[in-house]
């Protein structure tokens, strides 16, 4: 508290030494804003102290204010955290369910998965390739592959572009639903890998042209999941 009273003292020196020049108007004013409160920063508590119209300390006023710190009871270091591994994709086997229709969007696709497998060290005799007539037939292969339990993942691939009519609405949504009712029916993670487009050119962008390959971003999709459930997840 010494700190603080010698900066009190200071503060308020024009309270204590009145000007007798001054004029009773001034010295009024003087007495009017003399209730101060100072902010004591000499210990880590904070103290609040209130100053009576003539400066006087008054004790009745002397508050501690105290910091509550909130305690979190949710400790990070008991949290368990699963994630599947890039690195451990050697051994799994893969199927992917491809689309006829559109097939010049959709082999493109299929490469750039196939290269992704091989990069990760997937061997090319684990990798089966099932080509259905469009995207409306994939999902119920992919469910019947899920179920053979042959595969750790199926990744599906297809393309629907949109036309003049709204059979793109009803296969799309055919298409997405169909894939995933199969991995939640079959327990075997399926890969959505099916481009829905408004025209041509942004297909071909993303299989393999200014967007990248969406069948490869699907192909590491597939690896993740599949290392997810073998590791983590494995009943």
């Amino acid at each position: 508290m010494a700190a603080t009273s010698t900066t009190v003292s200071t503060f308020l020196h024009p309270l204590h030494h009145h000007d007798t020049n001054l004029s009773s108007s001034k010295r009024g004013m003087y007495h009017r804003f003399s209730s101060l409160s100072l902010l004591s920063t000499t210990s880590s508590k904070s103290s609040r102290i209130q100053f009576s119209p003539k400066g006087s300390a008054n004790p009745l006023f002397v508050a501690p204010v105290v910091e509550k710190k909130r305690k979190s009871s949710f400790q990070t270091e008991a949290v368990r955290q699963l994630t599947g591994s890039l690195t451990k994709a050697e051994g799994f086997r893969f199927a992917i369910v491809i689309a006829r229709f559109n097939e010049i969007v959709t082999r493109p696709l299929m490469e750039g998965a196939l290269d992704t497998f091989k990069k990760y060290s997937v061997r090319e005799e684990d990798v089966d390739v099932v080509w259905v007539p469009g995207c409306f037939e994939v999902g119920l292969v992919a469910e019947k592959l899920g179920k053979s339990g042959k595969y750790n993942a199926i990744l599906c691939i297809g393309a629907v572009i949109r036309g003049d009519t709204t059979h793109y609405d009803a296969v799309a949504n055919s298409a997405a639903s169909g894939v995933l009712s199969a991995g939640l029916n079959s327990g075997v993670p399926c890969i959505f890998g099916v481009l829905t487009c408004e025209d041509m050119d942004q297909a071909l962008n993303r299989a393999g042209g200014k967007a990248g390959n969406k069948g490869s971003e699907a192909a590491l999709t597939a690896i993740e999941m599949a290392a997810l459930f073998e590791h983590h997840l494995k009943e």
